[in-house]
């Protein structure tokens, strides 16, 4: 059999080499994960990686198209909804039946979880693979996490009838602006002398979008395999919680698109809901639980927020690369 044929057979089920490179990915961080120096530098890197990646959103967004994107009141508030009050009632749900199953610490993982505000980076990465409204995905993704800095410990505090304190909102607020609003905000002003040049090599961002996800996907293994998160439960249990993971996921997914439907969106309007409202923040999530909660049941409290993590990237990188390839012509 040819390469072509096999290539040509793997599309059929719904593969082509960037998923695979992705599968490839994650058994990489499985089995040599970025530990030490290494996983600093690998931070650096994906640091700017994802810096670049807004600079040339800036750089190919109109500003009407932004304007738009923060005036879509249906998906703006639809994120935050999703985000802030369908999580919070699926994971208060998910804390009553994980008690009979878990550790107490594993049923308010699940509650810290719903609480989180939504990812950035592989939210918007996603939503541009697949073809959705990149622009609104920004505006939704980034107000998701700033409104979440001070609403999440809010929420965390009225659902344990406990009173933690949230850190310094101010310092989440300019960690993202470093990284996302500043080049995208740069992207905007040389966009009168790049745009051009950028929209005739549409596959640099391309590259850019697939590899800061890789990159994401990478860092995200490997800190959960340095992090030993596998050895924290029996096999069983980790088990019975990557099921509970993928059916929250999918639930969500589902909650979210119907939403989107009902409510008369837009396929491109859909598909940013869909990776800003059923995804959940890794980077925010584990330093505020240092922050909120006791260190000795820090590392069983983050597990299910690990596991949803990594199964959310794996599931919505399909999703986006299936959905990029639907909509191309055949």
């Amino acid at each position: 059999m040819t390469l072509t044929a096999i290539e040509n057979c793997l599309k059929r089920l719904g593969l082509d080499r960037y998923l695979i490179i992705l599968f490839l990915t994650v058994l990489l961080a499985a089995f040599l994960p970025a530990r030490g120096q290494f996983a600093t530098i690998l931070s650096g890197v994906t640091f700017w990686a994802i810096a670049l990646l807004f600079f040339l959103y800036g750089v190919k967004l109109s500003l009407a198209a932004i304007v738009a994107g923060l005036t879509n009141w249906k998906l703006q508030l639809g994120c935050l909804l999703c985000t802030y009050a369908l999580f919070p009632v699926l994971a208060f749900g998910l804390f009553g039946l994980s008690q009979a199953w878990f550790p107490a610490a594993i049923g308010i993982g699940f509650l810290y979880l719903g609480c989180l505000p939504s990812t950035v980076q592989s939210s918007i990465a996603f939503t541009s693979v697949a073809g959705g409204n990149v622009a609104g995905a920004i505006c939704a993704a980034s107000l998701s996490n700033i409104v979440g800095v001070v609403l999440c410990p809010l929420l965390l505090a009225i659902v344990l009838h406990a009173s933690n304190g949230a850190g310094d909102p101010l310092a989440a607020i300019w960690k993202i602006a470093q990284q996302i609003l500043l080049p995208f905000v740069l992207g905007q002003l040389v966009r009168p002398w790049l745009s051009a040049f950028i929209n005739r090599h549409k596959q640099t961002t391309m590259l850019v979008d697939r590899g800061s996800i890789l990159l994401i996907v990478y860092s995200a293994f490997s800190a959960g395999v340095v992090a030993g998160i596998w050895n924290l439960l029996s096999w069983g249990h980790i088990g019975l919680l990557i099921a509970i993971c993928v059916i929250l996921l999918g639930v969500a997914m589902a909650t979210v698109e119907g939403s989107g439907r009902a409510s008369g969106m837009v396929r491109e309007d859909r598909l940013a809901l869909l990776f800003c409202g059923s995804t959940k923040s890794l980077a925010t999530g584990l330093p505020m639980a240092g922050i909120l909660f006791d260190r000795a049941e820090v590392a069983l409290i983050i597990l299910p927020l690990m596991l949803y993590h990594l199964i959310q990237l794996t599931a919505l990188a399909v999703l986006s690369q299936r959905s990029a390839t639907a909509v191309q012509p055949q």
